[in-house]
């Protein structure tokens, strides 16, 4: 194993837009928001950034498949600019890349922006691209999550109003957050009584497709204090890719996901984190659906297998709970536009190392957890960042 990320890069700016319904915001407009935003919270001119990494996954009408989208939003010219796409991991694995470069020497200080507008289209949902037309024909999001949120019923119990008690917390913190999409509360009786999308998910057990961007500025961990007395540290980053196709793999369980058993255990070794339960102060986990979250307990090793319907029964995961999880509404108020998604929630876990996060501030936060899961659980990422 080569050398490890540990404590060798840091935050020291970030930026984050108001994510919803953006039909007067163009792409541009969201990645200069954000990223002047970063600028100004490091108390750098955009002149000092060395390279850029652009985390978006279909930029559709307001972009391009390149990293020229970014260069010319933000005039960014002459300098290196890297375009990453990996499902939902597309910003979390940006900021890998990023982190990557800073630690090897290459670059002192570089942006790190995720973007994506998925309302300025003429599709409902997430836009299906380059899949074959008759193997995943009607196959959607809620569909493929909803074969697997049954099966783990059938084996371990549970029932919606488990996943009830997901979107009640979720929404609880999202009303606390002004940039979420959804600043709603909702009870357990209107979860259950929603209409059904793909059982057993109802309208309030998925996200929504929203528009958004979000960025956050990185250095060489040495030099962090000449920006800001309370940089955030990188401690860990794991990436796993599985298949693409897991509904054709005859030993695929439907109960968790083993990308991100694996991303976190490459986490975790790189941090010298050996019980997450305990070490984890707070955590922004991949909230696609309900059930999701409930599963990326087990698989983050916050709880055991079979037991993440108990970790959210007894609070566990509340902002009073002893494992805060997604104390911002997760994507479940947030939305969650693609590319943005890894790097607003990395923007989250920041505020609550600070001590910044206002109403929703979680105690003592020491060490904090970002994880995206990607496709039908294909590519997980998972970062840990700590004060």
């Amino acid at each position: 194993m080569g050398e490890s990320l540990k404590d060798k890069v840091a935050i020291i700016g970030i930026g984050c837009t108001k994510f919803g319904e953006l039909h007067d915001r163009s792409l541009q407009d969201l990645m200069v928001e954000a990223s002047f935003a970063a600028y100004a919270d490091a108390g750098i001119e955009p002149d000092r950034v060395e390279a850029a990494w652009l985390g978006t996954f279909s930029p559709g009408f307001g972009g391009g498949k390149a990293s020229v989208t970014l260069a010319d939003a933000l005039r960014l010219y002459g300098k290196p600019i890297t375009r990453v796409e990996n499902y939902c991991a597309t910003g979390t694995d940006a900021f890998r890349n990023a982190c990557l470069a800073v630690a090897a020497g290459v670059y002192d200080v570089v942006l790190v922006v995720g973007a994506e507008k998925l309302r300025d289209r003429p599709v409902r949902g997430v836009q299906r691209e380059g899949t074959h037309p008759y193997l995943e024909a009607g196959s959607t999001p809620p569909g493929l999550f909803a074969l697997a949120a049954n099966r783990y019923f059938h084996r371990f119990g549970g029932d919606r109003r488990t996943l009830a008690k997901v979107a009640v917390k979720n929404h609880r913190n999202g009303a606390l957050n002004p940039k979420a999409h959804f600043q709603m509360e909702v009870t357990e009786e209107q979860v259950l009584s929603a209409p059904l999308i793909a059982y057993p998910f109802g309208l309030y057990d998925c996200c929504p497709t929203t528009d958004g961007a979000a960025a956050v500025i990185i250095c060489r961990a040495d030099l962090a204090r000449q920006f800001r007395d309370d940089p955030v540290y990188v401690k860990g980053i794991g990436l796993a890719v599985e298949t693409g196709w897991p509904f054709f793999d005859p030993t695929f369980e439907y109960i968790g996901f083993p990308a991100t058993t694996a991303a976190a255990a490459e986490a975790y070794r790189m941090a010298g984190i050996r019980h997450p339960a305990r070490e984890i102060s707070v955590a922004e986990v991949h909230d696609c659906f309900t059930w999701t979250e409930i599963a990326n307990y087990e698989d983050l090793g916050f709880c055991r297998k079979g037991e993440g319907r108990y970790f959210i029964e007894e609070g566990r995961s509340a902002l009073t709970g002893d494992l805060p999880v997604n104390p911002s509404g997760g994507l479940k108020s947030f939305g969650h536009p693609i590319g943005a998604s890894g790097v607003r929630m990395l923007t989250e876990i920041v505020l609550q190392l600070r001590g910044q996060a206002g109403a929703r501030q979680v105690k003592d936060a020491e060490l904090g957890l970002v994880h995206n899961l990607g496709g039908p659980g294909s590519v997980a990422c998972v970062v840990i960042l700590g004060r």
